[in-house]
C-alpha cells in the first residue's frame, strides 16, 4: 500500500535534526526537506528544483508558495479521506500563510503525523485537535508505478 510505504519512509527520518532548507536523512531537514526526502526515497528524482526560501515562507507578501507547489505535484484529497502517508498542510496562525507540512502516520483513534519541528528534530506527534484545526489542505503522493 502506497500510503503505508510513505509513512514508513517518513518514520525513517525520526531523530533527524531540524535544519532550515536541508533535506538529508540523519544530518538535517526542515518540514519541506522531509517531504522532499521521502519523495526521493519513494518516487525518485524531485519534480522541480526548490529555490532558497526564508523561515517566514513569504508571509509578508501573503504568497501561498507551499500550497501552490503542492497543487503542482500532489493529488488533492478530501479532508475526510484520511490515510497514512497523506501530506498535511498547516496554517500556523489565523491570517498567516500555510507554511508547515507533515505526513500522516496513523489515522483514526491515536492519529499522528511525522514532521520536522523547528528547534527540535523530525518527530511523530499526536494529531491533536489544536493541530487538526490548523490543517488547511490534505494531499496524496502521485501514484507509484
Amino acid at each position: 500500500m502506497t500510503g503505508e510505504r510513505i509513512a514508513h519512509a517518513a518514520r525513517g527520518w525520526i531523530g533527524t535534526p531540524y535544519r532550515h532548507q536541508a533535506s538529508v536523512k540523519g544530518a538535517g531537514t526542515d518540514c519541506l526537506g522531509l517531504l522532499r526526502g521521502v519523495w526521493r526515497e519513494v518516487l525518485g528524482a524531485e519534480p522541480e528544483p526548490v529555490p532558497a526560501y526564508t523561515c517566514d515562507w513569504a508571509e509578508p507578501g501573503r504568497e501561498e508558495l507551499l500550497w501552490e507547489a503542492a497543487l503542482r505535484h500532489l493529488v488533492v484529497k478530501p479532508r475526510a479521506a484520511e490515510a497514512p502517508g497523506d501530506v498535511l498542510l498547516f496554517r500556523m496562525r489565523d491570517g498567516g500563510v500555510a507554511k508547515h507540512l507533515g505526513l500522516a502516520g496513523r489515522v483514526g483513534a491515536g492519529a499522528s503525523f511525522i514532521h520536522a519541528y523547528s528547534g527540535h528534530a523530525v518527530v511523530e506527534s499526536p494529531l491533536s485537535l489544536p493541530w487538526r484545526r490548523r490543517i488547511v489542505a490534505r494531499f496524496a503522493f502521485p501514484p507509484i508505478d
